[in-house]
């Protein structure tokens, strides 16, 4: 499993940090974790294979996460390089999805659901175990961001794992979905002094890690205000319990 985080950001635009996406490569394939409006330019920008994306996981409807749907499936109905593909192209998200999707093809008579090849579309519920692509079993659970909001677990073939839990707010029971896992992407949105309860600020991101007990932890979804403090420094002080990573564009991580 390979890890390559395509956006570290949040919806407030930046210099270096894109909207969320990150893009998860196992023998069985590909998954993108949320697709941010930029997302897929920062993908063929990594260099990643785009034209053959297995399957693409959405936890929420906020625009930072799906802002890049419509724009992609737009791309793939007449980019030359989805014109021979015959794989389908599998979208998992939270009950809605499948609406969202709708009403975006709607909006500008785009049909987008008239791809080159079979497009599926799988809402998700929560703690009901599914294969999210050949060989990678998945399994999501609520989070207290949105109505809809679902963190993610993965287990591929080789039983590697991974958790992504996108946008949180604070619940100490997201330790234990996340317990041991190789690599935990959690949402750090703050340093400190958070001014919602839908996000997370460090003391909570670190307590939770310290309870997960992760192989290593990658702290993301950061705001600009993370711009001007020294991370190593902010993340020493809570005695880590394994590697912590700051998110960046394009950070890549061998599982």
């Amino acid at each position: 499993m390979k890890l390559t985080v395509i956006g570290s950001g949040t919806s407030v635009p930046h210099p270096r940090r894109s909207s969320s996406a990150y893009w998860v490569e196992t023998d069985g394939g590909s998954i993108l974790l949320d697709c941010g409006a930029s997302a897929m330019h920062r993908v063929a920008a990594e260099g990643l294979d785009w034209a053959a994306l297995d399957a693409i996981w959405f936890s929420h409807f906020h625009l930072d996460h799906v802002g890049g749907l419509a724009p992609l499936l737009f791309g793939t109905k007449y980019a030359p390089e989805t014109q021979e593909r015959t794989k389908p192209m599998r979208i998992f998200g939270p009950k809605g999805v499948r609406g969202l999707l709708e009403r975006l093809s709607d909006a500008g008579d785009y049909r987008l659901f008239k791809q080159p090849f079979p497009l599926e579309i799988v809402e998700v519920e929560p703690l009901e175990r599914f294969e999210i692509i050949s060989g990678t079993t998945a399994v999501a659970m609520r989070t207290p961001h949105t109505a809809e909001s679902l963190a993610v677990h993965l287990r591929d073939a080789d039983d590697r794992t991974l958790v992504y839990s996108a946008d949180t707010g604070f619940a100490e029971t997201f330790a234990s979905f996340a317990r041991m896992v190789d690599v935990f992407v959690l949402e750090c949105s703050f340093v400190r002094n958070k001014p919602v309860e839908t996000h997370l600020e460090l003391a909570e991101a670190m307590f939770l890690i310290q309870k997960a007990r992760p192989k290593r932890a990658v702290l993301t979804h950061l705001y600009p205000e993370w711009d001007a403090v020294d991370f190593a420094r902010e993340i020493s002080a809570f005695g880590p319990p394994c590697e912590v990573i700051e998110a960046v564009d394009g950070l890549k991580i061998s599982i």
